[in-house]
């Protein structure tokens, strides 16, 4: 299978195993086999502490896989690539830099002349409607509009890779679904394939091409559930479509039953 024809993103048989603090040992994730196609738009959900965001960090590169393989476009995965964007949950902003200096940091980093970047920073705050705000600091911005300039510095390097571990979920529920049209708005037609870890079921239905339900840890992959749902897509108003419902009760019949075992276990701890 050549470069072009093999998946985006593909992990086989990856597993994950960490040393405790207690000098133990503890596996993440086990036999995961997952494939993420080009320009596809996938969403993990999974019992708290599960393993979900280990997947994200064996994808960047962040972390080496205990056992297995990481490919990325058909090559395994050495060290963090420039094809990849990650977008954490926290900000992950620069405090003393500018908005604008803040989006020109990564083209900068690789290399990109000042005024190419500058260019280029400048149009993606425009597209996230933040063209005005150019020289305000993060302290000044709403958690919004944050999470924007985070964006923009992350599609500003035109990843191929987008992983995204729970971006919006220190948001409030309005703001939420603003940014979840948002990023659907930003991604329909980079070609990024995208890989959105999430504990929200809805979101991740309302943004996904494909829902992955990860087991109670270690996690692997219990089930794959493609999402019929036409794009594009604006989050509030497909979230009421009956179609929408359907998937959303066939995928939490296999979710529920992962978090009522995580529960279990964490409950039988205590005692």
């Amino acid at each position: 299978m050549s470069a072009h024809t093999s998946p985006a993103i593909e992990l086989r048989g990856a597993s994950k195993t960490f040393r405790t603090p207690s000098g133990g040992l503890h596996t993440a994730v086990r036999g995961l086999d997952l494939a993420v196609g080009r320009g596809e738009f996938v969403a993990v959900v999974g019992p708290t502490g599960c393993g979900k965001s280990t997947t994200l960090t064996l994808v960047s590169g962040l972390e080496e896989p205990s056992e297995g393989e990481v490919l990325v476009a058909g090559e395994p995965v050495d060290g963090v690539g420039d094809k990849v964007g990650f977008v954490f949950q926290q900000d992950a902003t620069f405090p003393w830099r500018t908005v604008l200096s803040n989006v020109m940091a990564g083209p900068r980093f690789r290399g990109v002349p000042k005024a190419e970047a500058r260019q280029k920073a400048r149009e993606w705050l425009a597209r996230v409607g933040l063209a005005a705000f150019e020289d305000r600091y993060p302290h000044q911005l709403s958690g919004g509009q944050r999470k924007r300039v985070a964006l923009a510095a992350t599609f500003v390097n035109d990843p191929e890779i987008l992983l995204m571990d729970e971006p919006f979920s220190a948001l409030d529920v309005q703001t939420r679904a603003l940014m979840s049209d948002e990023l659907l708005e930003l991604w329909e037609g980079t070609g990024a394939s995208v890989v959105f870890v999430t504990h929200d079921l809805e979101e991740s239905i309302a943004l996904a091409d494909k829902v992955v339900v990860m087991t109670a840890g270690p996690a692997t992959v219990k089930q794959v559930f493609d999402i019929d749902l036409p794009r594009p897509r604006k989050v509030e108003s497909v979230r009421l479509e009956p179609r929408f419902i359907e998937i959303y009760r066939e995928i939490w019949e296999s979710l529920g039953e992962e978090v009522r075992i995580t529960r279990e276990r964490g409950a039988a701890h205590v005692a």
